[in-house]
């Protein structure tokens, strides 16, 4: 039982009477006056409601312009006005005597200019008349409920504003007068309270017969009773002059001693609001009518029953109801006037009453009454604040934290920080350091310091319960973490960290560089996915190669040819392996020759296309060893391997270079092998002739000869400036160069003029040959020119017979269907005759004989071709420079006409045409093309 002494009393709500609209010349307007001998009252959709005894409702909208209807013959008694539906439920009389009737109204239908009244029923239980107490209606407009004074309730079932859709039947019958109605909806659950004057019983309807449970053993008077919001989980309020009660449909639940001589309960928006006298007298003589209320003060208090205080208390003159409506209460007295409580804003109540409570310190109080107020975050951070702050200067360093901890998220870390760093309260400044990490607000400062306490309190099992969270729940900066734990020499931990949320790096840098734990740091990155375990060797191979060098090349040998991590990580659609470049990890093994050696040979035996710097580095190195190896056996060996290398093909792009690393150690047979497959071949012969090697030479210039004939002049070059007998070798080339013709006899007689020791005895036989061949040359070029001269002749001889001539065409067959030739025929000076009908058909000109116009157009091409190619003097230079035979090239261009001299004509003679002139000039071109070819 909550005392209702010790609750607080604050005002909530300001208090304003009721005035009509000014005048049109501004006079101050006057009170609000309701119309005289107003009995009932209710609110609802936008208006209050009233009823008189007159007869009358009066609807009273927010603008203060009264409406009335007669809804009654005598009187109104009772009005529910439902909050959902524009729909009204009176109770009065239309006759004299106890014969009460129910009118439902449809105040959206008009009935002659009245709300629409949509049914009409007598409200008696029975047979029975008896005056009506009460009256409820339910918002889904199914449920209807009349309490009366000898006990009785009527329940309404169906549509109550139709007859014929809905059901009445006696639901409770008793000695008490029923006092109050209420229906209680919880989902599908409809539950009907009902209160006498001596008991409170619970009835659901949403049940076959409906059953009832009697909750309590005393009950209340006439509107004493009232149903809470969801804020107070719909509970039924029953105020006694004792004490006000709350009940659940099945059980009791919380009183509150509020005492006095309760008149009028509501609940509203949270509060619950009651209007009770000062004086005690018994709430049995205040049944009928309250009529010992009407001279005395009444008192109107509104409390907070969530948090325990009195939110507004007021004194009225005879109070005849209290109505919400627009957001605030109206409190109806006898004399006619309206009050309006407006309950201020949360803003202004909370700095009303933070002074006070304040300095009284009840900041729980504050917290209670800001929450309930729904307050925002940041006024409810702030008075957290000043609460942790006026325990922090009491001392209360533990409760101060607590305060501090409700503001995260709103109040500034660092002025929590900074109070507890000058305190040396470190377990408090952990305690609030971890929260901020729960509610991952913490940046990578706070992670830091939260460390830093950790090591200082020297609390190992905090330490590791922070960093041992699941991965899910991480709230911290894991790279910070793991710095601050390096730093602090908490190796385990950190690497335990780094290694939990794949901070690689971290890990390696850790095992590498402060536990020196080699072996674990690469068995750790055989276990990364690929991309990882290739950055991180490349990062940390020199290290891991300095220390565990056999294990770091196999490790290589995996990642360069079919890498799986050995842990198993690798995910979903990895089952082929991956390789990496193994070209890019060969500075790793610096300093390390053999373990590179290794690693390149396994490369090129089971990767055959491995990157071309793997064969050049193992060239190298094959070469270095054999160049400084002593024993005569291994360094046989090693020039196999080397030279096997070099044949391997695997050089072909690299040539120079590995000519370089050849030349640089003086490997004679790869030297000679590369200048064969770069078809060096007179570098070939240069190295033999520098060398000596007289036979070597012969045999190169033998051997690639064909491919480069400039060898047999070199050869003789060469062998004419040797001041030793080298007749023998001087008779070879000679022969050579005489059977391929390669040299002049000039040339050759120039070139061995420089050899003291060549005599002519040496080039007798070759200079008697070659005058031999000149001379059947000489006789061959002449018997052909006479033969081109027979030629020309008789060629011009039939030119001049077919100027001078006339041409007899004696053919007797067609030339292109071979048959008998008939006229109509056609005739060509070239002596071949067609059928006219033959000749249209195949013939593309008239003027062309359809046989001889394929050699006629090759001519004709040649012709155009050279004249478009007489300006190609770029083209013949090109040609001159690259051709082997520069005076064929000179000839090819005679021929075509390109030294042709080039006339031009600016005026034409007299007595010819253009037409005559290009003729001419044509037909001289084609016989001057004729002779040249």
């Amino acid at each position: 039982m909550a005392a209702y002494l010790q609750w607080r009393r604050f005002v909530f709500f300001d208090r304003e009477t009721v005035r009509e609209p000014p005048g049109p010349d501004g006079t101050s307007a006057k009170p609000f006056a309701l119309p005289p001998g107003i009995a009932v009252c209710d609110s609802g959709r936008g208006s209050l409601v009233f009823g008189d005894i007159l007869c009358q409702i009066w609807f009273l909208p927010r603008s203060l312009q009264l409406s009335s209807f007669q809804a009654y013959k005598l009187r109104v008694t009772h009005l529910y006005q439902l909050k959902q539906h524009s729909i009204l439920v009176s109770i009065g009389e239309d006759e004299e005597g106890i014969n009460p009737l129910v009118k439902v109204w449809n105040l959206e239908k008009r009935d002659g200019g009245n709300p629409l009244c949509t049914r009409i029923f007598p409200a008696i239980p029975g047979n029975k008349p008896t005056v009506v107490s009460c009256l409820t209606v339910h918002e889904n407009l199914n449920f209807m409920a009349i309490g009366f004074a000898d006990g009785s309730v009527v329940l309404t079932k169906g549509d109550i504003t139709r007859d014929r859709h809905s059901k009445t039947q006696i639901l409770h019958e008793g000695s008490y007068p029923v006092t109050g109605l209420a229906f209680r909806q919880s989902g599908k659950t409809t539950h009907l309270f009902v209160v006498t004057t001596e008991n409170i019983q619970s009835y659901m309807l949403s049940v076959k017969d409906y059953p009832h449970l009697e909750l309590d053993t005393h009950g209340c008077g006439l509107r004493c009773s009232s149903l809470s919001d969801p804020s107070q989980d719909l509970q039924f309020i029953v105020a006694g002059n004792e004490c006000v009660y709350l009940y659940q449909p099945d059980e009791r639940g919380p009183c509150f001693a509020f005492e006095g001589q309760k008149l009028i309960v509501h609940w509203y928006r949270g509060y619950l609001i009651i209007v009770s006298k000062d004086r005690k007298t018994s709430p049995k003589s205040e049944f009928a009518g309250n009529e010992a209320q009407n001279s005395d003060k009444q008192v109107l208090n509104i409390y907070d029953l969530c948090n325990k205080f009195i939110a507004y208390s007021s004194i009225f003159d005879d109070i005849v109801d209290v109505l919400a409506e627009w957001g605030s209460l109206y409190v109806l007295t006898r004399d006619g006037k309206i009050h309006v409580l407006q309950e201020k804003d949360t803003q202004t109540k909370l700095e009303a009453c933070k002074f006070m409570l304040f300095r009284k310190n009840l900041f729980e109080m504050a917290i209670n009454l800001a929450k309930s107020h729904h307050l925002d975050s940041d006024g409810l951070s702030e008075i957290f604040r000043q609460y942790g702050d006026h325990l922090y200067n009491k001392g209360n360093h533990d409760g101060a934290i607590q305060q501090y901890i409700r503001t995260i998220g709103k109040l500034e870390p660092s002025y929590v920080i900074r109070k507890f760093l000058d305190a040396q309260r470190i377990h408090n400044l952990t305690a609030y350091l971890q929260m901020l990490h729960l509610q991952s607000l913490a940046n990578a400062d706070h992670t830091t310091l939260l460390l830093n306490c950790y090591t200082k309190l020297k609390d190992s099992s905090k330490l590791e319960e922070f960093i041992k969270t699941s991965e899910s729940e991480v709230h911290f900066d894991v790279e910070t973490a793991i710095k601050v734990l390096r730093q602090a020499g908490y190796y385990s931990h950190a690497v335990y960290l780094a290694e939990k949320h794949e901070h690689h790096e971290w890990y390696l840098k850790i095992q590498l560089e402060d536990i020196k734990n080699y072996q674990e740091a690469l068995h750790y990155i055989g276990k990364l996915p690929f991309e990882q375990a290739e950055s991180n060797m490349k990062r940390y191979g020199k290290i891991l190669m300095h220390h565990v060098p056999s294990e770091t090349t196999e490790l290589l040998k995996i990642l360069c040819t079919d890498y799986h991590p050995s842990g198993g990580n690798e995910g979903p659609g990895m089952l082929e392996g991956k390789k990496a470049n193994s070209e890019e990890f060969i500075p790793v093994f610096a300093n390390n020759s053999r373990e590179l050696k290794a690693f390149l040979e396994h490369m090129t035996e089971v990767q055959a296309d491995s990157p071309q710097g793997v064969y050049d580095t193992l060239l190298e190195l094959r070469l270095q060893n054999w160049a400084h190896e002593q024993d005569e056996q291994l360094k046989e060996k090693l020039h196999n391997e080397a030279l096997t290398l070099l044949k391997s093909g695997r050089f072909k792009t690299v040539f120079d270079k590995a000519l370089v690393l050849c030349q640089m150690h003086s490997f004679k047979d790869g030297v000679l092998y590369l200048y064969e497959q770069g078809k060096l071949f007179q570098q070939i012969m240069h190295y033999h002739m520098q060398n000596e090697q007289y036979k070597k030479v012969i045999e190169v210039c033998e051997l690639y000869g064909d491919q480069e004939a400039c060898l047999w002049e070199q050869a003789l070059g060469y062998f004419a400036r040797k001041e030793e007998n080298c007749k023998e070798y001087i008779a070879a080339v000679l022969k050579h160069i005489e059977n391929k013709n390669l040299m002049p006899p000039l040339l050759v007689v120039q070139t061995l003029a420089h050899n003291s020791t060549a005599t002519l005895s040496v080039i007798k036989d070759y200079l008697v040959n070659k005058l031999q061949k000149q001379s059947r040359q000489i006789e061959q070029d002449e018997l052909r020119i006479q033969k081109y001269r027979e030629e020309t002749t008789r060629i011009r001889l039939e030119i001049e017979e077919l100027k001078a001539s006339p041409k007899i065409f004696q053919k007797t067959k067609c030339s292109i269907c071979t048959s008998a030739l008939e006229l109509p025929s056609v005739h060509f000076l070239c002596g071949h005759s067609f059928h006219q009908h033959c000749f249209e058909s195949y013939s593309e000109s008239d003027s062309e004989c359809p046989t001889c116009m394929p050699e006629n157009r090759k001519v004709m091409d040649m012709i155009r071709a050279q004249e478009q190619k007489r300006d190609l003097h770029d083209q013949f230079q090109h040609q001159l420079k690259c051709s082997n035979d520069g005076f064929s090239v000179v000839a090819d261009y005679f021929g075509r006409g390109v030294f042709n001299k080039l006339t031009l004509i600016t005026d034409l003679p007299s007595g010819k045409t253009a037409t005559t002139i290009e003729a001419g000039l044509q037909r001289e071109l084609l016989i001057h093309t004729k002779r040249s070819t």
